[in-house]
């Protein structure tokens, strides 16, 4: 399993980011990681596994800066993911399941595609999906294309320049939810995370629907649909 958490916000964001990410600690038990726009990206991955996600990040965040984030507690990746590619820079994470991880990596090195994060001697599934978003020629195209290509679930966070896009996995297998405060937006994998923040939910994203968060607010880049697989 894993908890993915982003915020937007009209100031620095790192105390709600870091605690956002933290409220998820129970859905994972490898890996914390927390990156965050400001100048630049600035990006952190620890174990988590000997110890609590807070003591492994608590000087690390003191020293980040940002108005937007993007957070995760994985069971079994390396993450945020960093990538440098036709559509900019961007950092991803993700929470889902992918059946057919080994297939896709194989297709995508046979095309000349490189993977160089590799975990426990296995695919990153988080570089494999931003991998796979990257073929196509927007966000929104590249997130609908790799939705059509995996056999699983997938919902994922990418930070860049515009922003945090959200998408559901489209089975609805794995929830994303949107709220905000006076001064942020944030989404999360668990409402848990928001109460002790200040944040009030504004809507749970349907299956397959893909946002985009900005300081200003949400915009729909493709609605979802009603009907859940569970």
């Amino acid at each position: 399993m894993s908890g993915i958490f982003g915020v937007v916000s009209q100031k620095d964001c790192l105390n709600t980011l870091f605690y956002g990410t933290d409220y998820h600690s129970h859905l994972g038990t490898e890996y914390g990681g927390l990156a965050v726009l400001g100048k630049t990206f600035q990006r952190h991955i620890h174990n988590i596994s000997q110890a609590q996600f807070k003591s492994k990040f608590f000087e690390d965040f003191k020293h980040m800066e940002g108005h937007c984030g993007i957070g995760a507690i994985s069971d079994h990746d390396e993450q945020p993911i960093y990538l440098h590619s036709k559509l900019g820079k961007f950092c991803i994470v993700s929470a889902g399941l992918l059946e057919n991880k080994e297939e896709l990596a194989s297709l995508l090195l046979r095309k000349g595609v490189s993977l160089s994060e590799v975990t426990k001697e296995s695919v990153n599934i988080t570089e494999l999906i931003g991998k796979l978003i990257v073929e196509g020629n927007s966000f929104v195209e590249g997130i609908e294309s790799m939705f059509e290509k995996i056999e699983g679930s997938c919902s994922l966070l990418i930070l860049n320049e515009e922003g945090i896009y959200a998408a559901r996995d489209r089975l609805g297998y794995t929830p994303l939810v949107i709220a905000k405060s006076k001064d942020s937006w944030a989404v999360a994998s668990e409402t848990s995370a928001f109460f002790n923040l200040g944040f009030e939910i504004v809507k749970y994203l349907e299956p397959g629907e893909i946002v985009l968060i900005t300081e200003k607010g949400l915009v729909t880049k493709k609605p979802g649909r009603q009907n859940k697989q569970i």
